[in-house]
């Protein structure tokens, strides 16, 4: 074995020397160790180490020299792409997401509305003494005071004083009581109280203008006079009793204002008059007299949008 080492050594001797003395004593040992494994000794060829060196610095240049700008301009127009894509459809889930929770507060409006009918054998009052004008004194409570009880908001029925107006110092505290499930989450507003007090972006059906006068009042909820399921003879799934409203100046759910007669097509009415409107697109949430709730778009026929306004019209209402 040991004259097989020396004359391995030997050999690779005599052939062509590497470039320094460094490399040609680790190239010698590193062919002795090939021959102590049994393999042949291949002497490297003149030159490898220098030009493997010369190519990974290349190499390193090459990795480390970064973007152009054609290359970063390509990036940035492919993120703008994506952008362009996805933000929309994020926008419209978020957007689906308020309008479902927008659709369970009418609900929840619904089941109390009904439970309240079941009690009294009649719906609330749309108002109570309702202010013709600015001057009167009246107490002007709205319909959604008094469902706070089926809404399991009772103390805080309790804590209002009835026996005065809506507007009264006794009532500023517990009338500034916000309440989530009066707000439509989709509505922007720069507070959540109008004038002190707690905002509604719901309101009663109080009738309709668009087919015709609204006098008497064809709506379900009326000044002074209880509406019941008797008395809506165009049937409960076919007539409307709540529906959105959006930010108007007396949008409170204490104050008796919160009803109203339909008289433009949706969204479409002054802003500072409350007729259906939202800020969900192109359409309204609304409430039946069933306890159903369902989306109505801008592009319903404004006679059917007037039918389903009146409890007692005799109007033929198709699907819409």
């Amino acid at each position: 074995m040991r004259a097989s080492i020396t004359g391995t050594r030997s050999s690779f001797k005599t052939g062509d020397e590497p470039a320094s003395g460094a490399t040609a004593s680790s190239s010698s040992s590193a062919v002795s160790n090939l021959a102590l494994l049994g393999k042949p000794a291949v002497a490297p060829k003149p030159g490898f180490e220098a030009a493997s060196s010369v190519q990974q610095r290349s190499t390193f240049r090459r990795a480390s020299r970064g973007f152009t700008l054609v290359e970063l301009l390509v990036v940035i127009a492919i993120i703008a792409v994506l952008l362009a894509i996805l933000l929309p459809a994020v926008q419209m889930a978020r957007e689906s997401g308020r309008r479902t929770a927008c659709i369970g507060n009418l609900r929840q409006i619904g089941t109390a509305l009904a439970s309240y009918h079941t009690t009294w054998s009649a719906f609330p009052v749309g108002c109570v003494e309702w202010r013709a004008n600015a001057v009167q004194r009246r107490k002007q409570l709205a319909w959604s005071v008094f469902i706070l009880p089926q809404l399991e908001q009772q103390v805080l029925y309790d804590r209002l004083d009835l026996r005065e107006a809506f507007d009264s110092p006794r009532n500023a505290e517990p009338g500034a009581t916000v309440l989530p499930i009066y707000l439509c989450p989709s509505t922007s507003r720069d507070s959540e109280l109008i004038n002190g007090l707690a905002a509604c972006d719901y309101g009663g059906i109080y009738g309709e203008r668009l087919n015709g006068p609204n006098s008497p009042p064809k709506g379900t909820m009326l000044y002074e006079r209880a509406v019941s399921h008797i008395m809506i003879r165009d049937g409960l799934s076919n007539t409307l009793i709540v529906g959105e409203v959006g930010v108007f100046s007396d949008g409170q759910w204490i104050n008796g204002r919160n009803v109203f007669e339909q008289a433009y097509p949706i969204n479409r009415a002054p802003a500072f008059d409350n007729e259906l409107r939202s800020m969900h697109p192109a359409g309204v949430n609304v409430l039946f007299c069933d306890t159903s709730t369902r989306g109505i778009t801008e592009s319903i026929d404004r006679r059917v949008l007037g039918a389903i306004c009146t409890r007692a019209g005799g109007e033929a209402i198709n699907d819409f």
